[in-house]
């Protein structure tokens, strides 16, 4: 079984990141690609207007619902934050110790790779993967550390959830930027209406 490690905050998942998704499970030729929702990043610790991860979960759950490659996967939910990659990858391979694991790593990811705990030891635990967008291409990235990495082509979609929240705070459309079962939960729990004293890029 090969299968891809897609973590980040997601508040809220939109097309772009089910793009990326299945273009890096086809490219790669991965069983599945799951989509993990941190509880708490490591270097987004104030938790003051992030949506409640289950809320977010349930968000990523919907966004996936009609791709059988992608899967959301609530593994940092159940522990306590941060939610450093090396854990997960730790839990993923006591989970299935037989798997082969592909860590995805955004070209922004990779440039801070350095700061992230345990990098030795995520080298070992999971292929790491750097996304190559056009215009941000991994081989002009320094993270830092020497440990081995692959990239992955991937489409560039120029859309962020920080652009998202800000449209529906303005009360703008978000038709097209996340799947239409996203924007009902939106909807239905009245996310993003209002100004947070801080948020999630």
């Amino acid at each position: 079984m090969r299968i891809g490690v897609f973590g980040g905050t997601f508040d809220p998942p939109h097309v772009g990141h089910v793009i990326v998704a299945e273009d890096v499970r086809t490219y790669l030729e991965l069983d599945r690609v799951l989509l993990i929702p941190a509880r708490v990043s490591p270097f987004k610790m104030d938790e003051a207007g992030i949506t409640d991860p289950e809320v977010r979960l349930r968000m990523v759950d919907a966004a996936v619902e009609h791709n059988p490659g992608l899967t959301a996967d609530r593994i940092e939910l159940d522990r306590d934050p941060p939610s450093w990659t090396v854990d997960t990858l730790e839990a993923l391979r006591r989970r299935s110790p037989e798997a082969e694991l592909f860590l995805l790593v955004g070209a922004d990811q990779w440039s801070a790779f350095g700061r992230w705990r345990g990098v030795e030891r995520i080298a070992e635990l999971a292929t790491i993967v750097v996304l190559a967008r056009e215009g941000a291409e991994p081989d002009a990235l320094d993270p830092g550390v020497e440990v081995s990495w692959r990239s992955a082509p991937v489409r560039r979609i120029d859309i962020s959830s920080t652009e998202i929240r800000d449209r529906v705070r303005r009360g703008d459309p978000i038709a097209g930027f996340v799947p239409d079962a996203v924007a009902a939960l939106i909807d239905e729990h009245a996310l993003y209406r209002s100004a947070p004293a801080a948020q999630t890029a």
